[in-house]
């Protein structure tokens, strides 16, 4: 069965999602993050078994872009 993984850098580590099942891990690398994100699903799966309906073909992966301006952005509006 085959997965997708969101990996982003955090403070630390690198941060990976499975988000077809919300299983998270982490680790120092993005090949440890992601090992260790399929440790986490192999284990979630063998003790929850596949959701029904899951698959990785529903997820739609895309980006976009924001334009920012240079207000302070810690003004607190009443």
């Amino acid at each position: 069965m085959e997965f997708k993984a969101i990996i982003k850098k955090g403070e630390k580590q690198y941060v990976a999602l499975c988000p077809e099942l919300d299983v998270v891990s982490q680790g120092y690398s993005i090949e440890d993050s992601l090992k260790n994100l399929k440790e986490a699903v192999e284990l979630y799966i063998e003790e929850m078994g596949v959701p029904e309906g899951v698959s990785s073909e529903e997820i739609i992966f895309t980006s976009f872009q924001v334009k920012t301006n240079d207000k302070n952005t810690s003004t607190i509006r009443a």
